[in-house]
Parts: structure tokens; sequence; C-alpha cells
């Protein structure tokens, strides 16, 4: 027989990760609502979660107290934390800058100029002492704009387009970034070849059509990056699902190209469309599938508990449909959503007022801690039949150790009983309305 424990949050209880009562099996179910777990069926092996070190966010952490700091990063990375063991940075500026800034002086082909003191202000930091709870954090590197000078509109903002006899320039500018990151202590797993790449915005970004993505991949970032270290990964497309298909095809469809890339890299803005990224893993069953950002737009949302279910809904989606990793955005901003160059204010999982050397924990934080501090990296997404009503999902795990692990949501306003069968003994699962439930079987 499995043993069983459980852990709840609900908007109700005003409590995270509330352990439950022993649940004992029954062999008859109860409620039209069930969920069969069965394990000799797997899909993707999980990477892990983690969050974005934006120069905002590493800005707001070190105005706060030595011990605030320490108490925050253990809140992220250690092992009572949520356990974070990915990360994500910026090359050059992004919209969670102070400011547009690039590495190299105006003009420098060379690269001779190529200066990263910038990110030893308050990123370097940041990450150093990520790494000390957790030293083989798996990090990726995207860049929002190349310096203007490269690009047809020359300016960093507005997106404009990198400039075809730049492009072996700008391919050894990540390299650069990350042979420098390197000497100090910073190993890099991954880069992303554009944030948004269809995206025109009032701040840092760059526009590729998908076919100018794959040649650049193929013609200058690939065999630059991988002449350097064959072990980088790169990321194609790093934006929405509604069109992820149509972006991957010419990048996937190209041997050149695709030679070149580990997988495709999705953001939740604009759509929900989950199966458009389980459609990418049927295309191209080798391609690897990264979420790389999300976060609730429009300023800070303190106490909401609908931003949570946001962020547990689109796990749930991205998961059932083959994706590996979960990469949030900004770790931490201030009391206003920011700092931001353009005033593009946003919420965050940890919220903190440097004034006053306090912070809060957003219900984002909890929603994701209800999967990452349970399915660990390793873990194998396992196959469930399911029949639940309308507002409650849930994904099925099996970690590397043996535990199966099920999180599941209601969003709905009313009190719900799953019924979960694993080895033919029935669970009766009582769940709160707009809850997350964590459950864990062991042998």
């Amino acid at each position: 027989m499995m043993h069983l424990k459980g852990y709840v949050s609900s908007q109700k209880l005003q409590k995270a990760f509330h352990p439950m009562g022993v649940i004992h099996p029954t062999q008859i179910s109860t409620s039209p609502y069930h969920m069969t777990l069965q394990p000799e069926i797997t899909y993707q092996t999980h990477l892990g979660f983690g969050g974005a070190f934006t120069e905002s966010a590493a800005y707001v952490w070190s105005k706060l107290s030595h011990t605030k700091q320490q108490l925050i990063i253990d809140l992220y990375f250690s092992k009572d934390g949520l356990r974070y063991n990915m990360g994500r940075t910026h090359i050059n500026s992004c919209d969670f800058s102070l400011e547009n800034y690039t590495y190299v002086q105006e003009g420098d082909v060379t690269l001779d100029s190529f200066d990263l003191s910038r990110e030893d202000l308050w990123v370097v930091p940041m990450m150093r002492e990520a790494l000390k709870r957790e030293p083989h954090l798996k990090l990726l590197a995207s860049p929002w704009s190349p310096p203007g000078w490269m690009k047809t509109n020359n300016q960093m903002n507005f997106g404009g387009k990198l400039k075809p006899e730049y492009q072996h320039i700008w391919a050894r500018y990540y390299v650069k970034y990350i042979m420098e990151m390197k000497k100090r202590g910073i190993p890099y797993w991954a880069i992303s070849v554009q944030n948004e790449p269809a995206a025109t915005q009032t701040w840092d970004s760059c526009i590729y059509s998908a076919e100018e993505e794959r040649d650049f991949i193929k013609n200058a970032l690939g065999p630059i990056v991988h002449a350097y270290d064959p072990q980088i990964n790169i990321l194609g497309w790093d934006h929405n699902r509604d069109i992820i298909v149509e972006r991957a095809k010419p990048l996937l469809e190209d041997f050149e190209c695709a030679k070149h890339l580990y997988g495709i890299a999705n953001h939740w803005y604009v759509s929900e469309a989950f199966e458009n990224v389980g459609k990418v893993k049927s295309l191209f069953p080798d391609t690897h599938l990264i979420f790389t950002e999300g976060c609730i737009e429009g300023g800070p949302k303190p106490g909401a508990w609908y931003t949570g279910e946001r962020y547990a809904r689109n796990i749930i989606g991205d998961f059932n449909n083959h994706v590996e990793a979960f990469i949030e955005w900004n770790l931490i901003l201030n009391e206003q959503g920011g700092p931001n160059h353009v005033k593009n204010f946003c919420d965050a999982p940890i919220l903190a007022d440097p004034k006053t050397d306090e912070f809060v924990i957003n219900s984002s934080y909890i929603a994701i801690g209800h999967f990452s501090k349970f399915i660990e990296p390793g873990a194998k997404r396992i196959h469930h039949t399911a029949n639940l009503p309308k507002g409650l999902s849930g994904v099925t795990y099996q970690n590397p150790h043996g535990e199966i692990v099920v999180v599941l949501l209601n969003e709905s306003h009313e009190k719900t009983q799953v019924d979960l069968e694993i080895e033919h003994q029935i669970y009766p699962i009582f769940m709160d309305e707009h809850s997350l439930v964590s459950l864990i079987f062991t042998k």
C-alpha cells in the first residue's frame, strides 16, 4: 500500500503548505471526479524551477539589510525554500534595468572595450549568494537588444533589427558575456537567441522573422558559440505560445539550424494555448521545451490570490504539454513593481520596501512552491487519466527515488472531492475552493 502525505494552501485558510490530515485509501470511489495514475507510462524529464536575476531585482535586493538579503536567497534557493536550481539573466539592459546600457563603447567592432563591471554592481553579488545555496544552478542568458549602433533603428528601444554586417560580431558578444561571467565564477548552461523577437517594445527590443532567426543561428550564433563551448545550449523563439508552432518550424526543419538548437523557449503572455507547445513536441520529438518568462503585468498585486492561480494553471498546462522547466521573471521587485526604466511595472513573488527593510510574499511564491518543493530535478512526468470539473486541473510526476507527486489546483468557487486511484487503491482528496494541494505517495 502507498503512504500519502499532503500539503494545502488556500485563499480561505490564509496558510501556506499546511499539512493535510491522514488520508486512508478505500476500495470504492464516492465522487464523480477522479484521476487515475499510471506510473508505467512516462514523458519528459523535469529540469527544475528558477527566476530572473534582473538588474532591477538585484538592485532592490542590494538595498535590503544583510539579514533580509540572506533570507530572500534562502526563500528561493535553499532546501527549505523553493529549491530553485535555475536562473535567467539579460545580456545588456532590459526593461527591468535602471536604464539602457551595453558592455562596449560605441562602434567597437573588435569588442576590445567589453566591460561587465555594470553587472558587478548588483547582479553578480546576488548570483554568487544564490550559487552558495545551489552550486549547480542552471543559468540562461538572453539578450533584449544589441547595442543601438548594431541595429537598423540605431537605438536599443522600439524594436529595429540587427544589421546583417554585425551578425558575427553580435554572436561573439554572447561568447564574451559567457567568458566574463565564467571568470566571476558564474557558469552558463544556455542562451536564448533573442527575448521576444516578434515584439516591438518601448523598451529594449530587437525583431527577427523566423527566417532571420534561423539564418542567424546557423550562420553566426550556433557556429561561434559552439566553437567556444559545445556544451552551451541554445534556445530559439523565447516568446509567446500563440505562434510558437509557426516560429519553431523554420528553425527545427532546417538541419543546419536545428543541429545548434537545444530547444524552444516560451512565455505566457497573450495566450494560454498550452496545446500549441505540445504541437511543437509532436512535430519535433527530440526538441526540449523550456518556459523562460512569465509575470503578472500592471504593477504589484500584494495579497491577491488569483495571481498565484495563474502561475499554477500555467505550470500545469505547460508541464502537461512536455515543458521541462519553469523559469519565472523578476525574483524580487520594490513596492512599486520596479524599478523599471520605462515604467513597465509588474508583480513578483516577493515584493520589498528597502526604506522599511520589509518584504511580502505573494501567492505566486506559494503557487510555485507547490510544484518546486516536491517535484525534483530528474523526475519523470507520468500518465494520468482524469474526469475533473471545470476549474480543477492537475499534473503528476515520479521523482528519481520513486515518490509519486500529484499537484492539484482548484480555481472554482466550489469545494470539490477528487478520488485519486493508484495501484488499485482510491484516495479521496477534499479540496477547498481556490486551493492548491501537493500530494506525495511513497511505498
